[in-house]
């Protein structure tokens, strides 16, 4: 006879945390398997630079819904591994500018399309249908609880 479940196996926040796990671990999964040392917030912020060339720092965080600390520790990495460069911004000298090197375009080239294939994996067990109304219930409660979050999702020069 199966344990019953703790009252948390029921809580949208528990929920959330697990499937995150799930996410993350095909994340690298899919990564391994390509031999990329990449992580999913990486991969964001790439994504971000990418769409956004010249972008200042912050507004990477604001756009992908990090926070400013810690993202300049992701940059630091990206930086490292040759991905991004980075230089003070010429309209404001506090801010840097990050834009993709050579082989920060060919890196996404090449796990884009990885990356595209695999969200399916994440919401198994659903059929097309249970997995758009999925994503689109995700997507509304993420937009109205935006600004409770320590890291609110911000556009391009939105202030909050």
């Amino acid at each position: 006879m199966a344990e019953p479940l703790l009252d948390i196996h029921g809580l949208p926040g528990h929920l959330i945390r697990r499937l995150n796990q799930i996410a993350v671990a095909q994340f690298m999964e899919k990564m391994g398997e390509i031999a990329v040392d990449l992580t999913p917030v990486q991969y964001s912020a790439l994504c971000a630079v990418k769409s956004h060339p010249g972008i200042d720092q912050a507004s990477i965080a604001g756009l992908i819904a990090y926070d400013r600390a810690t993202l300049g520790k992701v940059i630091d990495r990206l930086e490292a591994k040759g991905l991004v460069s980075r230089k003070v911004s010429p309209q404001d000298r506090r801010a840097r500018v990050v834009k993709l090197t050579k082989s920060g375009q060919e890196l996404l080239q090449q796990v884009h399309p990885v990356v595209r294939a695999a969200q399916g994996d994440i919401l198994t067990g659903l059929d097309n249908v249970e997995q758009a109304q999925f994503i689109a219930l995700m997507q509304k409660t993420i937009q109205i609880g935006n600004e409770s979050s320590r890291a609110p999702q911000r556009e391009l020069g939105e202030t909050g």
